[in-house]
Formats: C-alpha cells, structure tokens, sequence
C-alpha cells in the first residue's frame, strides 16, 4: 500500500502516526531529517542508542542535505573549468617544487576575509588553473560565492554589456562574488575601453572582495599589457599592493602526462 501525501510517500511499515509525523517534516521540507527519522523507525536496534545520539544524527541529517544543496548551487553558479578539483598528493610531488605549505594556508581561506588578492603565475600546463579551481572549492565549502572567467571573457561579456546598457548590473555582479578569479591574465588586449571596464570591476573589488588572477606572465611584464599608462598604475597597484603570491616553476603536466 503506498499513496503520495505531498512530497512524502506512504509507508506501510510504519504506523499511521509515524506516517503523518513524516508527511509534516516533508511539508516543512525538512526531507534530510524525514528520511534519517524513518531509517531509525526501521531499524530494530535504534533503542541501543541514547536519545540525544539519536536525535542528533536526524539533525546534522537535514544540516548536511541542505549545507550540499547550497555547495552545488554555489559550485553551478562559479563556473569553474575544474569543478571536481582537489588538493590530493599530486601537490607534494617533488618536480613540481611547489610551496605545499602556502598552498594549505591559501586552502583555509582566511585571506578571502582579510580581504587579500592572490596573483598566480607560471608556465603553461603547471596546474595554475587546477589549483585555483581547488581553492574555490575550498572557498565554497565554507559557503562563499565564487566565479571564475577567463580574462578575454571577461572582457568580451563587459562589451557586451555596454552594448546592451546593462553594464552598471554586470559591473556589480562581477564586484559583489566572494571571490572572483581571472584566469588567463595576459592572453588579450587592453586597449582604452577595456582598460576602463577592468579598473571599474578591480576598483569595485578592492578592498571588499578577493580577486585571483591567474598568467603565464610574471608580475612585472604585466605593465606593458594596458593600453594606457595611467590605467596601468591605477589597475597594477590596486591588484598587486594587497596580494599573496603562488609561482608554479613545475614542467607542463599536459605533456608529462602524454608521455
């Protein structure tokens, strides 16, 4: 026998007052504690454990459903191009010579709060990008908004908007994330208009939000990439003064792993 009550389904292993306790935890949406509620109904050996053990693993139930719904909808939201990455081993592999302990601090996210920028850099295929994927990941696990966008993207979609009078929105959209990363610094143009649009996100940013920035090319061949010298210093000081530093020396992993 089993018919929908709402969002919940008839059990016939319960009892009729069991079954409307579950159909009003369902109503409440509160699904998480529903289901660990039914699972200790089920089980004949629940009465081994005191009530508050009992209770409490039907709360941290609805607690950890709910705090993954928010991580998932965070995690859809960052767009990242490694939405599965993670500081495993690979890290601590010698040829890699990569500062493993800055790494684990960077991984606590203490700086978002500060808030710091962080400028990544290094050749191409050293796991830049990966790293950086995987301290998002950190970050959204303690429930801050995160996205990630290419620097050439992020250009083209502020024309965009120009274009379609909707910058003011999309300018603070791209100021209000926890945390913005801007991968692929240097890889394109900068001329007058989209040294403006840059200076505006990062000047919006400063001193409120974390920035990423994520280039093949050291810090100090970034000047040469604006346009205009007076949006260079104005940009260059804003992203460089208040920045932790992660260099990858390592080999390009993408023809190691080839091999």
């Amino acid at each position: 026998m089993a018919y929908r009550m709402k969002d919940y389904t008839y059990n016939d292993k319960l009892t009729k007052e069991q079954n409307i306790l579950m159909d009003r935890l369902y109503k409440l949406r509160m699904s998480g504690m529903a289901d660990a509620f039914a699972k200790q109904l089920l089980d004949p050996n629940t009465g081994l454990e005191p009530f508050e053990v009992r209770f409490a693993d039907i709360i941290n139930q609805e607690w950890n459903q709910r705090e993954n719904k928010k991580f998932h909808k965070l995690l859809k939201q960052a767009t990242l191009k490694y939405p599965a990455a993670d500081l495993d081993a690979t890290i601590y592999e010698p040829e890699r010579q990569l500062n493993t302990h800055v790494i684990e601090l960077l991984a606590e996210c203490k700086w978002i709060d500060e808030p710091n920028n962080l400028l990544i850099t290094g050749g191409a295929g050293s796991g830049k990008t990966y790293i950086a994927c995987a301290l998002c990941i950190a970050a959204m696990h303690q429930m801050r908004t995160v996205k990630y966008i290419r620097a050439n993207n992020l250009m083209t979609e502020s024309e965009h908007a120009h274009q379609e009078s909707t910058y003011y929105e999309y300018s603070n959209k791209m100021a209000s994330y926890d945390l913005l990363v801007i991968d692929d610094f240097g890889l394109m143009d900068l001329d007058m208009n989209k040294c403006r649009d840059l200076l505006e996100i990062i000047e919006a940013r400063d001193c409120r939000k974390s920035t990423i920035i994520i280039s093949q090319l050291p810090v100090d061949k970034w000047y040469p990439l604006f346009g205009d010298h007076t949006y260079a210093d104005a940009c260059l000081s804003r992203m460089t003064a208040k920045a932790y530093r992660l260099h990858f020396s390592g080999n390009d992993r993408r023809i190691s792993n080839s091999n």
